[in-house]
């Protein structure tokens, strides 16, 4: 699970990587300063497209993903230039509204007192409009703007960034809330990543918390080192992928709300929002109190439950997670089972967690009903594993992870009365983002 965010910075590279020059460039004088991102660029604004193609905006140029050189923004929005003019963009964001499939994943572009709406690079009929009339309340000459879906902010929402003000936005009320952030530096951009939001600022950067402007620790830090791979500098990571031969999970799980994560020493990954890119991202990062890894995860009643030795934590899966009161707890007055367990699974619409634990030389499952109480094994079976590293019930089944290679189920019940294991599925390349 390597970085894959980096960026190969090239001197004079349009030629080398194959971009035609624009048909204008020898009309506006304009057209003939590119800019290096390598020599620490301040960008005007960053968005993703509705493929996960993220865009980082400076003047009337910009960077089309994380490689390559910059671009003149009027190749990839026609509009910007032809008809409108515009030499740059104040803020930019991909607009995150599952309930208007006509609204969903386009991506807003503003300048003054203007806003601009496209879908796959064409300007959306009726735009642009004045920013009060598409978001009222919102000003006009913008710093930054970031999408926040529910489950990150309470509702979906849009946070605009004006000097040290933050509107947000939410977008089935139209309401604005004001927020004065004053411990944030002002952001030129801001950009949400896997759940993460960052706020540009020259050329460094600083995560923090959407809802409540906390910054992460040991900001801000130099975007070139993330965002780009520069020669004097470097993040550490090669950015090449693993062989999926390596891949191992400590846990895998789904919450209620989508999400899906796979567990492995003290990092986590998404594993459903690929289109944006994936990073491994240290557990405490989430839920700060899990310092040493899990041994198992499972999900209910939008709810996580990570299970590390002997002890449960259980957290609140809301605008982030919340540890609960009173937790961490011993797993055995939890669940009714002595830990250590070695995964764990529920399968969607049954209260019904399933705990797999080494025995002797073989593996058990014990199934418990979470709306009993007190909670304790109502069943217990032998499995025919010597070893087991996770597992997963989804609409194909139960996934029961061995090393590398997994084996599917086509419910719980047939896995308790499995006597031998049947023919292994390789770890996939598209799923775990790793190679053959």
């Amino acid at each position: 699970m390597k970085l894959l965010l980096k960026t190969v910075c090239l001197a004079s590279a349009m030629a080398l990587n194959g971009h035609a020059e624009h048909p204008k460039q020898s009309d506006d004088s304009h057209y003939n300063a590119s800019p290096d991102r390598c020599a620490g660029i301040e960008f005007d604004a960053i968005a993703p497209d509705e493929k996960g193609t993220s865009y980082f905006f400076k003047g009337d140029h910009l960077w089309v993903g994380f490689s390559g050189p910059a671009e003149l923004s009027n190749g990839t929005f026609k509009d910007l230039d032809e008809y409108h003019h515009l030499g740059h963009v104040d803020a930019a964001f991909r607009m995150h509204n599952k309930k208007d499939s006509g609204d969903h994943d386009h991506i807003y572009l503003f300048l003054n007192d203007k806003v601009f709406s496209y879908y796959k690079h064409s300007l959306e009929k009726g735009f642009p409009l004045e920013i009060q009339q598409q978001f009222p309340g919102v000003p006009s000459h913008l710093d930054a703007a970031v999408e926040c879906p529910a489950g990150e902010c309470v509702t979906d929402a849009v946070l605009f960034f004006k000097g040290k003000d933050v509107y947000h936005f939410d977008i089935a009320t139209k309401m604005v809330k004001k927020k004065a952030w004053d411990h944030l530096p002002n952001c030129t951009s801001a950009f949400r990543w896997l759940e993460h939001y960052y706020c540009f600022h020259g050329h460094h950067f600083t995560r923090f918390h959407p809802v409540t402007g906390e910054v992460g620790e040991n900001y801000p830090k130099d975007a070139r080192h993330y965002f780009m791979r520069v020669s004097n500098v470097d993040h550490g990571a090669s950015g090449k992928k693993e062989p999926c031969s390596a891949v191992h999970l400590d846990a895998i799980t789904a919450d209620d709300t989508g999400k899906r994560y796979a567990f492995r020493g003290k990092s986590y990954i998404r594993l459903d929002s690929h289109r944006d890119g994936t990073h491994p991202f240290p557990i405490t990062k989430s839920w700060r109190d899990v310092t040493d890894g899990v041994d198992a995860v499972f999900s209910y009643d939008s709810k996580i439950y990570l299970i590390k030795g002997n002890q449960v934590y259980i957290y609140k899966a809301d605008a982030h997670y919340t540890l609960i009161d009173g937790y961490p707890k011993p797993l055995k007055d939890e669940l009714g089972v002595q830990g250590p367990v070695d995964a764990a699974f529920m399968c969607e619409g049954e209260p019904t967690v399933f705990l797999i634990q080494a025995f002797n030389i073989r593996q058990k499952m014990f199934s418990v009903d979470l709306n009993a109480t007190p909670r304790s094994v109502k069943r217990e079976v032998s499995l025919p594993f010597t070893k087991v590293d996770a597992a997963e019930c989804g609409a194909d089944g139960v996934r029961v992870f061995v090393g590398s290679k997994y084996y599917k189920y086509e419910s719980p019940t047939i896995l308790s009365h499995s006597k031998v294991t049947p023919v292994p599925f390789k770890i996939s390349p598209k799923e775990f983002v790793c190679t053959e």
